[in-house]
């Protein structure tokens, strides 16, 4: 037997089997489970069924024709419907009854959160308005010190105080020079030069560079463009065009020294030399020109 033989009957074995499936897949099989019924038992149901529904409609196909014809007859009408109420007003549903939806839920909790987010951001701006601000920082008035501590700081500096928190320089102002600073500087500035004390800003008038001290001549020497200002403050030379700025000094019965920063003194004019004080010595940045 060669091969196309064996493929052929195996084919036709395959199609039998087939045919032999469905056909026992599709015949309605006749076996019954547990609690079927009987042949008999069923036959005496179905006899029983019909003899209820003769008892029900007895009528003979004639009589039932006759009695349809009969209700289309002019005049026979319907029969009145005795149970008839009328239309029931439709009454709203009460909304505590039906409960909280789901969209409902979600806008009540929007709303509540903002209004929640809302008030909590007002309490905190009405607190952090009442609350008492921080003093004592740069733009107001900066305690510096004790007059003692303060001319002990002078002597170590070689000449110059300089004050952090108040951003100045603190220098000596020589008391035989206060008759010509009555007329050159302001009265606000009196009570500290009385005192033996000038207070100036570090900031350079000039383009506003910090201003440090020179050892050397006794003078503040800008290092951006070479402004140049005796030790109190005073311009020598340099594109500057007035001297550095100054605080008040306020003095405290105790001896305690504060400087005003929230109050800033314009410098003198070009020219006005109080104290007389010429270099004592090298220069450490030299005059530029602009």
């Amino acid at each position: 037997m060669n091969a196309t033989a064996v493929i052929i009957i195996a084919i036709g074995a395959a199609v039998v089997l087939g045919a032999l499936a469905f056909l026992t897949l599709a015949r309605r099989t006749d076996v019954r489970g547990a609690g079927a019924l009987s042949a008999e038992t069923v036959k005496r149901d179905t006899s029983a069924r019909r003899s209820s529904e003769a008892l029900v409609d007895a009528r003979s196909g004639a009589e039932v024709e006759a009695a349809a014809a009969a209700a289309r007859k002019p005049g026979a009408g319907l029969a009145p419907v005795s149970s008839d109420t009328g239309i029931t007003p439709w009454t709203p549903p009460d909304p505590e009854a039906l409960g909280v939806s789901r969209r409902q839920f979600f806008n009540r909790a929007t709303i509540s959160l903002m209004a929640a987010g809302l008030g909590t951001f007002s309490a905190a701006s009405f607190v952090a308005f009442l609350w008492p601000t921080k003093t004592g920082g740069f733009g107001g008035k900066v305690p510096i010190g004790r007059i003692d501590d303060i001319r002990s700081g002078i002597r170590t500096g070689n000449g110059f105080f300089y004050a952090p928190e108040a951003r100045a320089w603190v220098t000596e102002y020589p008391s035989d020079a206060i008759p010509k600073a009555e007329e050159a500087y302001g009265t606000s500035l009196m009570p500290g030069i009385e005192q033996g004390f000038i207070a100036s800003y570090q900031k350079c008038p000039h383009l506003g560079c910090r201003v440090p001290q020179c050892v050397s001549s006794q003078w503040f020497e800008c290092g951006c463009h070479g402004s140049q200002y005796n030790r109190v403050g005073e311009k020598k030379g340099g594109p500057a065009p007035r001297g550095m700025d100054h605080f008040p000094l306020e003095f405290s019965a105790a001896g305690e020294v504060t400087v005003d920063t929230g109050t800033i003194v314009q410098g003198v004019a070009i020219g006005v030399n109080t104290t007389g004080q010429e270099a004592e010595g090298p220069h450490c940045v030299g005059a530029a020109e602009h």
